[in-house]
């Protein structure tokens, strides 16, 4: 038995929102904010026993922001989970045919569990008695609802429906435009009510572990110590006579302690001083001084510590003295233990739940600890920032969630796909690291060139880097982009990917002339050859994403480098030669091809020196030369354009306010009084886009920052 769909209508992140889980390990992935902790906490509602309290005592601050201040009002939060593969086993069936599962065949197999909070039976009635189109009348009944009075929390179970269809809830819920509620609730779709003693938190093995903020002051309370749960969960089964041998040995080392002559004479110490101080009329009756080892149990095992030493150290200490990541290895290690201590108690199912579990440990145990991390008959889900957890994640198995205004979405990467196109996506995750699942927008690219160089023409011209932006670039090292790719689309990731590839045109005639010698003749077939796949690959990926408004591609003319200095860089170019040739001469014919108007002549040159040094390592020399004046070719601004969506006030205002900072440190004697008047305006939304360019172009004109300005409008 495992959760397979976790559904969540109207609750906190959640506008509407579906998880889809399957058996063994599980990973949620999403920026902060996004709602990572508040899906394991609508989980918790309904399958930790000791979270069961909380859900009867929910606000209107559960409610979705897109329903702010009093537009929560009549509508319900409904937070479902759906459990698939029961087995046939009596006790378990017995469960879920009566409660909530859903008998399709000889024996339940799948089963809903599902949390209404909801107006209560009277609101409802008097909303279903509205005739349609009653708005003054809804208002009425609204506007005097207050969650303590009139909303209540129940459970249900043997529900079909889709909670997170918009019909479904206006079916079930209402429909607050056109105001039209329901008489009933049809029980064979929405569930029928299921008594508090049936709850599935009962019955299962449930364990929940937090995100490691601060282990060792976890240590040190009662309430939260792991190894003090530890002992308290083994020590359940010893009886008390057990311990009353340890009881006698502590009241006799009790009294020893206590008769020690120093501690005798201390305490007569203490009231002859008394006594000589204030008169035997206001000295205390009786004085004495006691030992108070533990004699009882739970102190007895309230006093035991845990002692480690550090890898490779001789010396043990407390967990206090342990570096962080130490501390939350050893506090990660005994919840785990703690649950599986749990888990051998008979129950219909186990499940653990683990927060954010990286913090403070080194990149080689996260991956280390949670690919082995697997229990068998155990369903795992955690939450990660971590690329090197979510690395040994399958890709099935991942759920990522990315924060929108007042609400998150959540993805499945592998939604929709067939066997092969996954394990295509696995291999490629496997070997590269996975920033892609977590970044706001992707470009790809196919060499290192592109891979080194882009960052840092952007981070010099614009002023942000590419992570800045939320744009993570992710070289392909080929160009086979159409196995990455295919993660974004409507029905899984829904983040924009930008593809950049050449088109490798030819940059001479390639037409084979008698008097050609074969080296020659190679080098036009061999451009020729390039030029057509180049054309080959334009029209395969133009098919590939035709109607797909997530993916787009945008080409070189012929490659990055030539596209590079034909967009007027050939200063930057020019500068790396002292770098690759060591002859005069030849340096100076590198620079005069390099500054001449032929492409033929330019372009050879400059593949020719990236040939000569490795692409990789060009980029690396071209780098030093980047500065803010250097102009990046456009079909890369496109890819920048398209891959960020949305370029906000400040973003734009960053990148001006740094254009402009540059002019003034090669310029002092420019004067951007009025452009910084407007800048401020625009920044705080008092002028619009259009307006902020108009004053913009006297004084920057032609700058990078109008050309994305005009490509945004």
């Amino acid at each position: 038995m495992y959760i397979s769909k976790v559904s969540l209508v109207n609750y906190r992140n959640f506008s509407s929102a579906k998880f889809y889980f399957n058996k063994g390990i599980n990973t949620i992935i999403g920026e902060n904010g996004s709602g990572k902790t508040n899906v394991f906490r609508a989980i918790r509602l309904l399958l930790e026993d000791s979270s069961y309290q909380y859900s009867y005592k929910l606000t209107e601050n559960d409610f979705n922001r897109v329903l702010d201040e009093n537009k929560w009002k009549g509508h319900w939060i409904i937070i479902s989970i759906e459990f698939d593969e029961l087995s046939n086993e009596e006790a378990i069936q017995s469960l879920f045919i009566h409660g909530i599962g859903i008998l399709e065949e000889e024996y339940v197999k799948k089963a809903t569990y599902n949390l209404f909070f909801r107006p209560k039976a009277d609101i409802r009635q008097r909303l279903s008695e509205l005739k349609k189109g009653d708005k003054a009348g809804l208002k009425n009944i609204l506007d005097d609802i207050t969650i303590e009075e009139n909303y209540e929390t129940v459970f249900t179970g043997k529900s079909t429906a889709d909670f997170t269809s918009p019909d479904v809830y206006s079916e079930l819920v209402g429909d607050f435009e056109n105001v039209v509620f329901p008489e009933k609730i049809d029980a064979s779709k929405y569930g029928s009510k299921i008594p508090h003693q049936l709850s599935v938190s009962k019955e299962v093995s449930f364990t929940f572990i937090k995100a490691l903020r601060d282990v060792v002051s976890d240590f040190h309370s009662n309430r939260t110590n792991p190894l003090l749960k530890l002992l308290k969960n083994r020590s359940g089964d010893i009886k008390e006579e057990d311990y009353l041998p340890i009881s006698e040995l502590v009241e006799e080392l009790n009294e020893s302690i206590e008769n020690l002559p120093d501690v005798q004479n201390i305490k007569n110490d203490i009231k002859s001083t008394i006594q000589d101080t204030v008169g035997q009329t206001y000295s205390p009756s009786s004085l004495s001084i006691t030992s108070s080892v533990p004699g009882e149990a739970e102190r007895l095992l309230q006093s035991l510590k845990l002692f480690i030493g550090e890898p490779g150290e001789k010396y043990e200490g407390g967990v206090h003295e342990l570096s962080l990541g130490g501390a939350n290895l050893i506090f990660l290690t005994l919840k785990l233990l703690e649950f599986k201590y749990r888990k051998s108690k008979d129950t219909f199912a186990n499940f653990l739940i683990i927060e954010e579990p990286e913090a403070h440990i080194h990149n080689h145990i996260q991956k280390s600890l949670f690919d082995k991390l697997d229990y068998g008959d155990t369903q795992i889900i955690y939450s990660t920032h971590s690329t090197q957890i979510s690395e040994v994640s399958n890709v099935q198995n991942i759920n990522i969630l990315t924060k929108k205004s007042n609400y998150a979405e959540v993805y499945q990467p592998s939604y929709g796909l067939n066997a092969d196109n996954v394990n295509q996506i696995q291999r490629y995750l496997d070997a590269v690291r996975t920033n892609l699942l977590f970044a706001k927008g992707i470009i790809l690219v196919e060499g290192d060139a592109e891979e080194i160089l882009i960052p840092i023409i952007t981070k010099q011209v614009l002023g942000l880097s590419l992570d800045e932006l939320g744009i993570s670039l992710i070289n392909i090292r080929s160009t086979g982009f159409k196995n990455i790719a295919q993660l974004f689309h409507d029905n899984r990731i829904k983040r924009k990917c930008a593809i950049l590839t050449d088109l490798d045109d030819a940059i001479c005639d390639t037409t084979i002339e008698e008097r050609d010698s074969e080296r020659v003749k190679r080098y036009k077939r061999k451009v020729e050859n390039s030029m057509n796949s180049g054309l080959a690959r334009k029209v395969d990926l133009e098919t590939f994403q035709k109607d797909n408004k997530w993916i787009k591609s945008f080409y070189a003319n012929y490659t990055f480098e030539i596209d590079f200095i034909q967009e007027g860089n050939e200063a930057e170019v020019i500068s790396t030669i002292k770098d690759i040739y060591s002859e005069k001469t030849t340096r100076e014919k590198a620079q005069s091809e390099l500054e001449s108007d032929d492409v033929a002549i330019y372009g050879k040159r400059i593949l020719t020196m990236a040939q000569n040094v490795g692409k990789g390592w060009f980029a690396i020399l071209l780098g030093k030369y980047i500065t803010y004046e250097t102009c990046i070719p456009e079909y890369i601004i496109d890819a920048i354009v398209f891959a960020k969506d949305n370029f906000s006030n400040h973003i734009i205002s960053d990148i001006i306010e740094y254009r402009i900072v540059k002019y003034l440190e090669d310029d002092d004697t420019l004067d951007f009084t009025e452009c910084n008047s407007n800048l401020s305006k625009y920044r705080h939304g008092e002028i619009l886009l259009e307006d902020l360019v108009f004053g913009l172009e006297s004084t920057m004109e032609d700058d990078i920052a109008i050309t994305i300005i005009e490509k945004l409008s």
